[in-house]
């Protein structure tokens, strides 16, 4: 039976130096690919995700995309759906320009517009809009919450512990020190035995290690099969929002940047925006920039 070559890119994303942010592979032709092929094609790469590019189903979108971890299907991801915008604008297949910044994703969540930013014509920083958040009843079991992460029930800031999405949920636990979100280690255990409903958690305080950044970032995916992840957009949108909805950022347009990935080696800037009216949230955008890597191939 002939083999067939899928040619990928290999990019770092939401940084402008190599081996920082989060890596991710885009293969951008993935016709005739079946669902269960790709999820393989994730689980051998073991990034934190790869993305397969098809024709759109609508023609008046620019491409589909699906997006995978190790271990399941995504319906929206940020730095996957950022990092193939900017594949797709390398290698000459979607029209963009200072004039024409705009392009059109179909993702599991339905339509991502994803606009370009230009430095002396050429694309840098690129943002996605995501979803409007909706925010979950506040998780109550503080206690349980820091023990998670082998933290004291101290340790927590005064902000609820509470589950948000733009798309896909996370539980937020916000912590009050850098230090202590230094020092967290997962307890997969305890994770196990009472957070099954809760595959992805996401913690940060707003002590920073540069001051240019508004908050520290750690997350936690082990319903995902991904330890932790060095940055993560589909976190960053909601974690915008609950900033702004809890009074830590007070600016309107908001404008946040997120650092993550620091405790992994791979040190991230996520830039956040949350646009309101009269109180409530009409915008969420998460965007970075991107480093090409390199490219390969596999023969299936």
């Amino acid at each position: 039976m002939p083999m067939r070559r899928l040619h990928y890119h290999l990019l770092d994303v939401f940084t402008n130096e190599r081996f920082g942010g989060n890596p991710l592979a885009v293969f951008i032709n993935g016709r005739g690919l079946e669902t269960a092929l790709m999820q393989r094609i994730a689980k051998e790469l073991n990034l934190s995700e790869v993305t397969f590019v098809l024709p759109p189903e609508n023609p008046d979108n620019d491409w589909k995309v699906r997006i995978f971890t190790p271990s399941i299907e995504l319906p929206m991801a940020g730095h996957p759906t950022v990092g193939t915008s900017y594949i797709l604008a390398r290698e000459d297949m979607v029209g963009v320009s200072e004039s024409h910044p705009v392009i059109k994703l179909e993702e599991g969540v339905g339509i991502i517009s994803v606009t370009f930013q230009f430095n002396d014509g050429m694309p840098s920083l690129i943002q996605m809009q995501q979803p409007l958040p909706t925010f979950s009843p506040e998780f109550t079991d503080r206690a349980l919450a820091a023990e998670l992460l082998s933290l004291q029930p101290d340790d927590l800031a005064d902000y609820p512990v509470q589950v948000v999405s733009c798309g896909v949920p996370f539980l937020f636990i916000p912590v009050k020190s850098l230090a202590a979100v230094q020092k967290i280690k997962f307890r997969m255990d305890i994770w196990e035995r009472s957070f099954g409903d809760y595959p992805q958690m996401f913690v940060f305080t707003t002590e920073t290690t540069y001051p240019t950044s508004t908050v520290h970032s750690r997350m936690f995916a082990p319903g995902m099969g991904i330890a932790e992840d060095p940055a993560t957009g589909a976190a960053s949108g909601p974690l915008g929002c609950y900033l702004v909805k809890y009074g830590l950022v007070k600016d309107d347009p908001a404008k946040i940047i997120s650092e993550q990935g620091f405790e992994m080696g791979r040190p991230s800037y996520i830039h956040i925006e949350i646009r309101q009216t009269d109180g409530a949230i009409y915008f969420v955008g998460v965007g970075g920039e991107c480093v090409y890597i390199g490219e390969g191939s596999l023969e299936i």
